[in-house]
């Protein structure tokens, strides 16, 4: 019998012997309801927060005991839970560790035992002194292109202990360079393609205000997005602004329409139209969607003359006049198996009704995903509702609840990474050298190689040594084996974090640091509203041997003789958080706002701001739309760019110069699907932030028999004779994973759901193609670019095979500590 993957929280004490039994409530949504927690908050708390939200937390001196969600936060998260069990968790990193065989030989030693040998614990002041020296020899023997600045990753908010930029900084202080990386896993080929398109980044940009939507949206379009639960997070601190956006809109009663091969959490919040695509198949059905706009004359000539540019030299292509084949919806439906008369009449819906259509990033992470997106901007501009009110497009709905109206609140500043620029955006360019960062194994496996990159050639460079803080790259890269095999070339390779997570566990040296909540600092609330600034005070004291990124590379530093400039002469966490703060508290009085003392915010913790008029009334794109000229866009045209000449000069042979249908690597409707017929959708993780918190006690929440759930439909689990609750072997030619079945209606046949962030944890961490048999889905994935414009990540580009698994299940080893020697 088919099941839901729904499981929620049950009410036992989580953090066992840690947290209170009152930490866990009632769950309203799949969210927690709002309220939640206040209960329990207390005079004696201390505030803190984290990528979930505000909280507060109560000790015992040395232990938490019990955490609140913060009172103003209206929908906690219901990753709450987790956040604290970090520390506390086995997987808890205690010393300063290094692989056995390095320890004896160095960088001399054998790479293929990284992540099967033992680890030593050694003194900080060993630790210290391996690294500094190993970093100065690399550098001084083969130049700063020979060391990769590899920390990305979500990381831990706050503006001081930003890691990115202290390993930068510290990397800047020695003065040989390193090399770095532009672009993210998130939205690689859309960062690429819209600044084309639309003169912006459009990714991480702020929405239409909510309240507009509200007011002014007739059908909202959900396409490749699940806002309800991907906007439990944020990159800073969230507000969770965006569940009462979508609770207005609901009540509302109007029209909502989800295109997506799972039914989300979204579809059922809002009774949704669920649209089963096939995934990859997104804009053969824009294109159908088009052509029916066009034929029938349901698009709007004058905003595709006034405001866009090149739609004459797009029609051709719509019309079939260059390949002699029309993109009909009736060819459209064969490709995405969406019903012809579905995508005519939600053509003429969307021409007939103020439609904003809200994109995720899903439909980007795609073989060829350049595509998806542009061609979402050109439907819009066929519908001509950009910039007005409700209507047009967005791509941050789902993320960091985008659409949230803006405060006066001002912007923190942060710690630098060093350099002359100053630099401090997360997708900065900075060292000697940069790559696109999707490309890093392709670069450890061929230096020398050159490549295309959005109109440049980049030349690989020969790295010897990677530094990894915040992140987890053994996590979030594609193709996992051929990962393996890669790193292997690596002399060094250098770690940080709080947890064993798969990455610590295949490096050569790991450094404990500590979590966000055994250090001071200070953080903006809200991603796109900054509605207002928030104090992460330290809770406890580090736990064991931890020591922040930023103590880490202080003496680092130091040793390299550079701790003044590291430092600029500041001695504590707090007379860095207090000038963040007052720079802020300056351009507040420059903005007419006033804010108190830092004395006065430190003790409060929590600095509020109301949105403003101009917020909850903004409109993406109305300045454009009330004067193209004087508000013109950064293309070369200043207009919206269906055709790109500057796309055409490049003449790649993966990226048009205008969207277009181009058939992926692999795909249900390919030759290899006859092998492998099941799409693995890997989608965004209920309990986690991607690999996030998968080694606490939330993985109780979602575990099958202890292996990551497998979502599949009945029809697909007859056909192979698995029940729910099965283990089974999901795989291709890539690898091979162990996961736990859970029988639902709610994934469309063909497809299978395997969340992405599971950590790795495979049956001989040596051997490349070895099972992972916790259920790592980028085991699967392959490793190639999105097209050589972006050369962005394709981990939705994967289709497998699955069966019921025979014989015992190994047992799981990557939520313990790893072997140590005496």
């Amino acid at each position: 019998m088919a099941r839901s993957e729904d499981r929620n929280l049950s009410r036992r004490q989580v953090l066992e012997g840690s947290v209170a039994a009152g930490l866990l409530a009632a769950l309203g949504n799949g969210v927690l309801a709002k309220g939640a927690f206040a209960q329990t908050a207390a005079a004696s708390d201390i505030l803190s927060a984290s990528h979930w939200g505000v909280f507060k937390a109560t000790t015992d001196g040395t232990r938490i005991v019990k955490i609140a969600a913060h009172e103003k936060d209206p929908y906690p998260s219901r990753c709450l839970p987790g956040v604290i069990d970090v520390m506390y968790s086995p997987t808890r990193i205690k010393y300063p560790m290094v692989r056995a065989g390095y320890l004896k030989d160095g960088y001399k030693s054998d790479r293929t035992k990284r992540g099967a040998e033992e680890f030593v614990r050694v003194s900080w002041d060993q630790a210290i002194d391996i690294v500094a020296k190993e970093i100065d020899r690399v550098l001084t023997t083969h130049g700063g292109q020979a060391v990769f600045a590899g920390s990305y990753g979500w990381k831990s908010p706050g503006k001081l202990h930003n890691c990115r930029s202290l390993l930068q900084r510290y990397l800047n202080q020695l003065g040989k360079g390193f090399v770095s990386h532009s672009g993210d896993y998130s939205t690689g080929a859309s960062q690429i393609i819209m600044p084309h398109v639309v003169g912006k980044l459009e990714v991480y940009e702020q929405q239409t205000a909510w309240p507009v939507v509200v007011s002014d949206t007739n059908t909202l379009v959900f396409w490749g997005a699940d806002p309800f639960n991907t906007n439990q997070i944020g990159w800073l601190i969230p507000e969770h602004g965006a569940y009462e956006g979508m609770k207005a809109y609901k009540d509302t009663g109007k029209k909502v329409i989800v295109i997506d091969p799972v039914r989300t959490e979204t579809v059922d919040y809002f009774n949704a139209q669920w649209v089963p695509i096939r995934p990859q198949t997104d804009s053969a059905v824009m294109l159908g969607m088009a052509h029916t706009l066009y034929t029938e004359k349901l698009h709007d000539e004058k905003f595709l003359k006034d405001y866009c540019t090149g739609f004459d030299q797009f029609l051709p292509y719509l019309l079939g006049e260059k390949d002699k084949t029309p993109k009909t919806a009736e060819w459209a439906s064969a490709i995405s198996e969406v019903p012809a008369d579905l995508i005519k009449e939600l053509a003429r819906s969307f021409a007939k009704n103020r439609t904003m259509l809200a994109s995720g990033w899903s439909i980007q992470r795609q073989h060829h995903g350049e595509q998806a997106h542009w061609m979402l901007v050109t439907l819009a501009c066929m519908l001509g509702q950009i910039g007005l009110p409700g209507g047009g497009f967005g791509l941050s709905y789902h993320y960091s609840s985008g659409g949230t109206p803006e405060t006066a609140c001002p912007a923190l500043s942060g710690i630098t990474d060093g350099s002359k620029a100053g630099a401090q955006p997360w997708l900065s360019e900075a060292g000697s050298a940069s790559i696109p960062l999707a490309r890093v194994v392709d670069m450890l496996e061929n230096p020398g190689k050159t490549i295309d990159f959005n109109g440049k050639k980049i030349t690989y460079p020969d790295v010897k040594l990677s530094y990894w803080v915040g992140g987890n790259p053994f996590a979030h890269h594609q193709d996992r084996n051929r990962m393996v095999k890669a790193w292997q070339k690596l002399d060094t390779f250098i770690v940080h974090d709080f947890q064993w997570t798969p990455t610590a566990r295949m490096a050569d040296i790991v450094l404990p640091v500590t979590t966000s909540y055994e250090r001071d600092d200070i953080e903006q609330l809200g991603d796109y509203s900054l509605r207002g600034i928030v104090a992460m005070k330290k809770i406890v004291p580090p736990m064991f041997e931890a020591k922040s990124d930023y103590d880490i590379f202080r003496l680092l530093a130091k040793a390299a003789g550079k701790e003044k400039e590291f430092t600029e002469g500041k001695n504590t966490d707090l007379d860095w958080v207090k000038t963040f703060y007052d720079d802020a508290a300056k351009l507040g009085k420059e903005k007419k706002v006033t804010m108190p003392s830092f004395d006065e915010f430190w003790k409060s913790g929590y600095l509020d701001f109301p949105a403003t008029e101009e917020g909850k009334k903004f409109v993406r794109y109305g300045d454009f739309r009330a004067d193209p000229v004087f508000s013109a866009l950064g293309t070369p045209s200043g207009k919206i760019e269906i055709y790109s000449k500057n796309i055409e000069k490049m003449a790649y042979d993966d990226c048009p110069p205008h969207p277009t249908w181009m058939e992926p690597l692999e795909w249900l409707g390919g030759a290899t699907a006859k092998t492998y017929p099941l799409h693995v959708v890997t989608k965004h993780p209920r309990y986690r932030l991607h690999s996030q918190l998968c080694g606490t006690i939330l993985r109780k929440e979602y575990a099958v028999k202890e292996r990551a759930p497998l979502l599949i439909n009945p029809k697909d689990a007859e056909a192979r004779g698995i029940k729910d609750g099965d283990i089974v072997r999901l795989f291709n030619d890539r690898g091979q994973i162990l996961a736990g079945a859970v029988v639902t209606d709610k994934v469309r046949a063909n497809c299978v759901v395997c969340e992405e962030g599971n950590w790795y944890d495979p049956a001989d961490p040596a051997k490349p193609g070895s099972i992972c048999k916790f259920g790592d889905p980028n085991v699967l994935t392959p490793d190639i670019g999105t097209s050589k414009l972006a050369q962005g990540n394709c981990g939705h580009t994967v289709i497998a095979q699955v069966e019921k698994y025979a014989g015992e299940a190994p047992a799981l080893t990557v939520f313990v500590e790893p072997k140590m020697k005496a």
